[in-house]
């Protein structure tokens, strides 16, 4: 019963913040561009699986992925793990204790950001449109290795409590100089694919993940140290999507070039 209620509120919530997405699609169908809607029962019954979809969603998140994330790196973070077998624990718990930690975080962001539906969506557009130049596994696997890299980073950081704007500064200066010299045809699709790990399937867990090691970590803030490694998700993925076309471009380059002297 509690469950229903639960749903319910959710349900209600849901629909609230759906309904002035809907009003604005259907407002500018209708008044702006004055034609009727194509597929209008289609379209109805979708935006009906969408508030359904949300609702389950969300409803999950609460019930596993926010208590699991967080259990995970309460038990990841425990002295008791890490210096499982020794026989006393020291008073003095270095970064270098929690390598766990970060190679949990690096999984989890590679793994969350593959099964990421934005980011396969994005990916396959994005072959159509280069004509087979950017391959789908490929975007994929480098935007997964940019998160990967971001959130191991971002736990790094919580552990040491070492300021963020330190990391992000310095991100964003090795972006602006990969922007030079990468290849024109990715630069865009690299900035955007910051954004598209930033959803649905990545947030919560590495939301969860990171409340959770400032909540256990001793002299952390949940308030302070907690959030940051989603600006880690969406700052990373851009370096290692500008890297991988600057690879696959000097590669090319290379083939070319013993082709070139192997004719000779």
């Amino acid at each position: 019963m509690e469950l229903l209620h639960s749903l319910a509120n959710v349900f209600i919530q849901t629909v609230i913040d759906v309904v002035p997405i809907a009003t604005i699609i259907f407002g500018f169908q209708l008044l702006v561009i004055r034609k009727p809607i194509p597929h209008l029962k289609t379209v109805l019954f979708g935006f009906f699986y969408v508030l359904i979809g949300l609702t389950f969603f969300l409803e999950g998140l609460e019930l596993a992925l926010f208590p699991m994330g967080k259990l995970m790196a309460a038990q990841l973070t425990d002295p008791a793990f890490i210096f499982e077998g020794l026989a006393s624990i020291p008073d003095v718990i270095r970064w270098q204790d929690y390598m766990w930690v970060y190679i949990f975080a690096a999984a989890i962001g590679f793994s969350t950001t593959i099964a990421e539906p934005s980011l396969i969506a994005v990916a396959i557009k994005a072959e159509e449109v280069s004509a087979g130049a950017i391959s789908v596994w490929g975007l994929r696997i480098a935007v997964a290795i940019g998160v990967s890299v971001g959130i191991a980073l971002g736990t790094f950081r919580i552990i040491t409590g070492t300021p963020l704007h330190y990391y992000i500064l310095a991100g964003y200066v090795v972006v602006i100089i990969q922007t030079f010299y990468a290849p024109k045809l990715i630069i865009a699709l690299a900035y955007d694919s910051g954004g598209v790990t930033t959803s649905t399937v990545t947030v919560p867990l590495v939301a969860a993940l990171g409340l959770g090691l400032a909540s256990t970590v001793p002299g952390r803030s949940a308030l302070l140290d907690g959030f940051g490694l989603i600006a880690f998700a969406s700052l990373f993925p851009i370096m290692s999507v500008m890297a991988y076309a600057q690879l696959t471009e000097w590669r090319q380059h290379e083939r070319q070039k013993q082709a070139t002297e192997e004719t000779k």
